[in-house]
């Protein structure tokens, strides 16, 4: 295993990665912009100091692309080694209320201000910061890392270098992403998907209301059989809230008081825990909003109920003796389960057959805050996590 590095080293990793984020939050890579400047800026840095980078354009979304950079072990292995996976994209800043530039670093009282700074710009600092001394061990396993687009907005972009892992791309051992968990290693979180319902109704003069059909009531029928849902759902008190939840977050319909509504559109969302079975609600919920649809249709038939999926992010299920975790939990010391409510691209690296953990610097809650910030010694025990786990896991003595 690597010696610890010098007090003068540390010192200087943390200075470097504190330059770093000051970097990375001057891109203000808002899920709705490119973030092509700063995959650039990062893949020069990257191959400049040996990587092995390759920039996988999305085909989806011109100026996006996600970046997978390797650096290859003594003998110019590439397969094998850690993945460390972060995402480039932000949270929008508007109307928020921020005492700072929000896309300049702020450094007061051990802690740094800028969006991104806690969701993820952090990790990927210190990652940066001691990617060089990571490349100077010893190693006879490769290290890898990446950064993906949109994540914010579905997790949309990771599935695209996820797929091409051990086929045109290098296939890692095992994957930290490095979401804020302040330093602690969580097991998994919950699956996410979403939807928007349509209702069509039969617009008629309001006194003449039994010959119309109202897209309102109905919608408001449709958000009344999901809230009683969400009072259903089986307890699983390793999360927070304790069950599967689905809510209404959206709902806009009609044009006047004295009209019976047209249109009414609902914005819905599961987030759901890894038992719950998202194909069996789905069925029950066709089944109850076909049952409404044949209702409003003996009024009018030009009346219907559609619903949409709009995006899913899979479940990250607790895998306690995964390679991962174990190498997270003997570098941290932590034993105890933690699960979490929010979703992430952990469950895609899981789904697609590699050992994940999620763990990274700084506190979920303030992620898409106003004034976001991340404390100076989470990025410190980041840097001080990245060189063991690449220490025991890629170095010389990790053969076996």
């Amino acid at each position: 295993m690597a010696l610890a590095p010098t007090t003068n080293q540390a010192e200087q990793h943390k200075q470097a990665a504190i330059e770093w984020l000051q970097t990375l939050v001057a891109f203000p890579t808002v899920s709705r912009e490119s973030n092509m400047a700063l995959i650039t800026h990062v893949r020069d840095f990257l191959a400049s100091i040996g990587a092995t980078v390759t920039v996988v354009p999305s085909p989806d979304h011109a100026g996006k692309a996600n970046l997978l950079a390797t650096f290859p072990a003594g003998d110019g292995t590439t397969d094998g080694g850690i993945l460390f996976s972060g995402h480039s994209d932000v949270v929008p800043v508007d109307g928020q209320p921020w005492d700072t530039d929000p896309f300049v670093t702020t450094e007061k009282a051990g802690k740094i201000y800028g969006r991104g700074t806690c969701d993820m710009k952090g990790f990927s600092a210190c990652f940066l910061a001691m990617a060089a001394t990571l490349r100077d061990l010893p190693r006879t396993k490769p290290f890898h890392f990446m950064l993906s687009y949109d994540e914010e907005v579905g997790c949309i972009g990771a599935p695209f270098v996820i797929e091409a892992l051990g086929k045109t791309l290098p296939r890692p051992d095992l994957v930290v992403v490095g979401e804020p968990t302040l330093m602690r290693p969580v097991s998994g979180h919950k699956a996410i998907a979403s939807f928007e319902t349509t209702v069509t109704g039969y617009e008629i003069h309001s006194s003449r209301l039994p010959q119309g059909v109202s897209a309102v009531e109905y919608g408001a029928r449709v958000a009344d059989y999901l809230f009683q849902q969400n009072q259903r759902m089986a307890i699983d008190d390793r999360f927070d809230p304790p069950h599967t939840t689905i809510h209404v977050g959206v709902m806009k319909g009609g044009t006047a008081r004295n009209i019976v509504a047209l249109h009414c559109g609902l914005e819905w969302e599961i987030r759901g825990t890894p038992d719950f079975d998202m194909s069996l609600f789905m069925q029950d919920f066709e089944q109850f909003t076909a049952q409404l649809e044949r209702t409003m249709q003996a009024v009018h038939p030009a009346t219907s109920i559609r619903t949409v999926p709009q995006h899913s992010v899979v479940g990250f299920a607790p895998r306690l003796d995964s390679e991962a975790e174990q190498l997270a939990r003997s570098i941290t010391g932590e034993n105890a389960m933690v699960v979490e409510s929010y979703c992430s691209e952990s469950g895609q690296f899981q789904a697609a057959g590699f050992p994940t953990i999620l763990l990274g610097p700084g506190d979920i809650a303030q992620a898409h805050q106003p004034n976001e910030w991340i404390e100076i010694t989470q990025m410190v025990t980041c840097l001080d996590f990245l060189l063991a786990a690449v220490s025991r896991h890629c170095g010389k003595q990790s053969a076996t």
